[in-house]
């Protein structure tokens, strides 16, 4: 799910520069700047949750392996 919300973030991110520079209503502009700024937290969330699966997942099945890359 991380390269979705990647992917997301950098949507809006393009977007908004693009409704920037094509002078756009300022809601639209806002609505990219929500979208970008809430999905920051969102991306913390799930890779905290990924994390702790990976953990979790090493206590209770001594054969897999954390790598402390990501």
């Amino acid at each position: 799910m991380v390269p979705f919300a990647l992917a997301g973030i950098a949507a809006f991110a393009v977007a908004g520069v693009i409704l920037l520079l094509a002078d756009a209503p300022d809601d639209w502009l806002w609505t990219c700047l929500a979208g970008l700024l809430l999905g920051i937290p969102g991306l913390i969330t799930m890779l905290r949750h990924d994390a702790h699966r990976r953990r979790r997942r090493a206590l209770t099945h001594p054969e897999f392996r954390v790598n402390s890359q990501g």
